[in-house]
């Protein structure tokens, strides 16, 4: 038989052993941890999603802005010409360079190069000379295509945002590039979804440039805008 004394001490000391574990503080910090850590785990994932975002947006306008300077340039003089003309090649390699310049980023597999030369009609209207397209995204220029005119449609008066439209000068020209990409984030859908980058930029031609000619054919395969690939 068990004695109550003995019962006495048993419960004593069971209360004491619960006295000690709610008394005790040691995990604490490790629990506040556990409950904390979701909250910046989340936090700092979605950092990373804006900051690689941020990254994406910077490299293309970067391109873009590289593109249109690089396009504003290209050509060769023919001869004892003091005028410069542009070939497919030229084209061809100007797209190639921007792709190296985009890096990691998948420029042709995941978006769309679209360089325009904004030049005036006969009739002193804006017009879109000639225009070339490369990568594997189906979008078209927000402005138009090859052959667009302000003398057919009146409602064309430039390219870019309605009401500062820029315009081209009589024998002049500009180079304008348009940049679209498809943003596809770090974590999935988690924070962001895939959406679309868009740049623009626009430059005047810096040499004199052999507008009659327009862009001459020389064996190096057209940037047809009707073609949707990276190749």
């Amino acid at each position: 038989m068990i004695q109550k004394g003995t019962i006495h001490i048993m419960k004593n000391k069971v209360t004491m052993k619960l006295k000690s574990i709610w008394q005790d503080k040691s995990g604490l910090a490790l629990i506040e941890f556990a409950y904390s850590l979701p909250i910046f785990l989340g936090l700092g994932m979605y950092g990373s999603e804006v900051a690689y975002l941020t990254l994406q947006k910077t490299a293309l306008a970067q391109t873009t802005v590289s593109v249109a300077d690089n396009a504003s340039r290209m050509g060769a003089t023919l001869n004892d010409d003091v005028s410069k003309t542009i070939f497919e090649t030229d084209v061809a390699q100007l797209i190639a360079g921007a792709e190296i310049q985009a890096g990691s980023l998948g420029l042709l597999e995941n978006g769309r190069i679209i360089i325009s030369s904004l030049e005036q009609d006969a009739d002193g209207n804006q017009q879109i000379a000639w225009q070339r397209c490369k990568g594997a995204k189906n979008v078209a220029s927000k402005y138009g295509a090859e052959g667009k005119n302000g003398t057919a449609d009146s409602s064309f008066i430039g390219m870019g945002n309605t009401g500062n439209e820029i315009q081209a000068t009589s024998r002049d020209a500009v180079m304008f590039v348009e940049v679209t990409y498809t943003h596809k984030p770090i974590f999935g859908d988690m924070f962001l979804e895939d959406f679309t980058i868009y740049e623009e930029a626009a430059f005047n031609v810096r040499d004199s440039r052999d507008l009659d000619a327009g862009l001459v054919a020389d064996g190096t395969p057209k940037s047809d805008c009707n073609v949707f690939s990276a190749v």
